[in-house]
C-alpha cells in the first residue's frame, strides 16, 4: 500500500430501497437493466430485418432461462464442484449468490438453440450473432452490478485507481478489507462497453447481410480474451485451483476463444431469407 495515495473507500449498502419485506438491490437492479436494453435492441434488429417483433417476448423468456439456469450451474459445477455435489438443494438456493459467466455463455447457446428449432426464419447461427450485442450490454451492466454488490475483487495493489472494498465478498479479515485492490469489476464492465460499441457498429454496417458467425466470432475471442487477461487481476474464485499455473476462468476461456477463432474463419455470406428457408424446407422433405 501506498500511504501517499487516499484510495477510495467503498462500503455503500447493498440495498438501494426496501419496500415491506422486499429488499430491491443495486446488483438485481443492474442485472434487470441489461435485459430491458437487450429486449429493446432486439426489437429493433427485428424491425430492422422485418422478422416478426412479437418472437421477442418469447426468445427474451429463452435467454432469461437460458443465462440464470446456465451461469448458476456453472457457478456450482466449474467452481466449487464438491461443495454443491455432496448437497445439491444449495444448487437450488440461487439468494445466496452464484452466477459464472461462462456458465451463462453454454446456457444462452443451448436456449438459442432450442428457440431457433421452433422457428425456421431465425437460424442459430443468425440468432447468435445478433444476440452478442444485447449479452455484451448486459455483461457492461451486471459487471457494474457486481461493483456495488463488492464482489468478484481484484488482487492487492498500489495504483493510484486502486479501491478499498470494506465489505469485499470473499475477504475474511479486516486487515484483507483495508487493503487496496484493483477494481477488476469494472475492467470487465468497460472492456464489454466497448465489445458492445464494436458488435454494434459491424451490425449497422451489414444488417440483415452479417456475415454468419462474424459477431458471435468476434464475441467468443474478445471477451473471452479479456476475460483470460484480467483473470491475473483477479482473487481465485476457486479453492481446489489455487495451485494451479492458471485460474478456472482462464482454463474455460481457453476453448471458448478456439471456438470464436472456428467461427470467424468458417464465416459464411448470409443467404437470402427466401433461399434458406427453401433449403430448410427441402432437407426436412428429404
Amino acid at each position: 500500500m501506498n500511504p501517499l495515495i487516499a484510495y477510495l473507500h467503498w462500503d455503500i449498502n447493498r440495498v438501494l430501497f426496501e419496500i415491506g419485506p422486499v429488499k430491491i438491490r443495486y446488483y438485481g437492479l443492474f442485472f434487470t437493466a441489461g435485459f430491458i436494453c437487450g429486449y429493446l435492441l432486439l426489437r429493433w434488429m427485428f424491425r430492422t430485418e422485418k422478422r416478426n417483433v412479437d418472437d421477442v417476448e418469447s426468445l427474451l423468456i429463452y435467454m432469461v432461462l437460458g443465462t440464470i439456469i446456465g451461469a448458476r450451474l456453472g457457478h456450482c459445477l466449474f467452481y466449487h464442484p464438491l461443495d454443491y455435489l455432496s448437497d445439491p438443494i444449495k444448487i437450488l438456493q440461487i439468494w445466496n449468490g452464484g452466477l459464472a459467466s461462462h456458465g451463462a455463455a453454454v446456457g444462452i447457446t443451448v436456449s438459442a438453440w432450442l428457440y431457433s428449432r421452433n422457428h425456421p426464419d431465425q437460424p442459430l447461427l443468425w440468432l447468435l450473432d445478433r444476440l452478442t450485442i444485447p449479452v455484451a450490454l448486459a455483461g457492461f451492466f451486471i459487471r457494474i452490478g457486481n461493483f456495488f454488490n463488492s464482489e468478484i475483487l481484484g488482487r492487492v495493489t498500489d495504483v493510484p485507481w486502486a479501491i478499498v472494498f470494506e465489505d469485499g465478498l470473499g475477504l475474511s479479515s479486516r486487515a484483507e478489507q483495508l487493503m487496496p485492490r484493483h477494481p477488476v469489476m469494472l475492467y470487465e464492465s468497460f472492456c464489454y462497453g466497448c465489445f458492445f460499441i464494436i458488435l454494434l457498429m459491424l451490425y449497422r454496417k451489414y444488417r440483415s447481410e452479417t456475415p454468419r458467425g462474424l459477431l458471435i466470432g468476434l464475441f467468443f475471442i474478445m471477451v473471452f480474451t479479456a476475460r483470460f487477461v484480467l483473470e491475473f487481476y483477479k482473487m481465485r474464485q476457486a479453492e481446489f485451483a489455487e495451485s494451479l499455473p492458471l485460474s478456472v476462468g482462464q482454463m474455460l476461456s481457453i476453448p471458448l476463444v478456439i471456438a470464436g477463432i472456428i467461427l470467424l474463419i468458417k464465416r459464411r455470406p448470409a443467404p437470402p431469407l427466401e433461399t434458406e428457408l427453401l433449403s430448410k424446407k427441402s432437407a426436412k422433405t428429404n
